[in-house]
């Protein structure tokens, strides 16, 4: 895993809620590459326990069945429990519930745009566990995140299913440029850094994929301008992502 760089005050954020006497429910956002994975992998390091759910990428194959097939797949592998087939997310929550009834946990669900877009009923049976089961464990911190964030703002931040639910809401930006000097060896140029973070900006996957031992110049064509480089076909592939659809237009 590659090192965690930056990042402090967003963790300094989520980890006062482990002071509070009461489960919390957590929404983050951001765009695609931006790190919300990897600052919950961090956090997750603070708790005894730490589950995390993601869904299938949306596609014409992609139905409810198969997301439900999927959770039930990662629940049977993250608690070494028999693999199970469910039909309904309200039961595959429960099962979850009884899972997590106690202790220190941090529950995540990633890309939860991916987890519910096929299933009318998703966030409903999403609110009626929360106040039937999840929150019944005081030590635990549940968080949905995702990148389609007019998806989450929509039906997470705007519904009224969740008013007076939600104990924390954060949008990760790109880093700083402090925290993004940390990506370069301290020989390096400032003026070198410069030409890469024009391009990349502070998306910390991007600057992942940045080799220190070539120039800026050398870095940008392979990643830009080099067929099958990361940043080659990027844009469409984080449209369609923001939109969860690939259209022609």
């Amino acid at each position: 895993m590659a090192r965690f760089i930056g990042r402090r005050a967003e963790l300094k954020r989520l980890a006062t809620l482990k002071q509070k006497k009461s489960a919390s429910f957590i929404v983050l956002n951001g765009r695609r590459r931006i790190g919300k994975s990897r600052l919950l992998e961090e956090f997750g390091l603070q708790f005894k326990h730490h589950y995390c759910f993601r869904g299938i990428p949306p596609g014409q194959e992609t139905t409810k069945q198969g997301q439900l097939d999927e959770f039930s797949r990662q629940l049977s592998e993250q608690f070494s429990a028999p693999r199970a087939t469910y039909q309904d997310w309200g039961d595959l929550f429960l099962a979850l519930s009884e899972r997590i009834q106690k202790g220190q946990t941090l529950l995540v669900f990633d890309e939860i745009s991916w987890m519910g877009s096929k299933c009318a009923t998703f966030l409903g049976k999403l609110k009626d566990a929360w106040d039937t089961h999840f929150k019944k464990n005081d030590q635990l911190i549940f968080v949905v995140c995702g990148s389609a964030s007019s998806w989450i703002e929509k039906n997470i931040m705007s519904h009224t299913g969740f008013v007076g639910r939600i104990s924390l809401t954060m949008t990760l930006d790109a880093l700083p440029l402090a925290d993004c000097r940390q990506f370069w060896p301290s020989n390096i140029s400032s003026h070198e850094i410069f030409k890469v973070l024009s391009v990349t900006g502070g998306i910390p996957k991007y600057l992942e994929e940045i080799n220190p031992r070539q120039t800026a110049e050398n870095n940008i064509n392979r990643l830009c301008f080099t067929r099958g480089g990361f940043l080659v076909e990027e844009f469409e592939q984080i449209f369609s992502d923001l939109f969860l659809r690939k259209s022609e237009y």
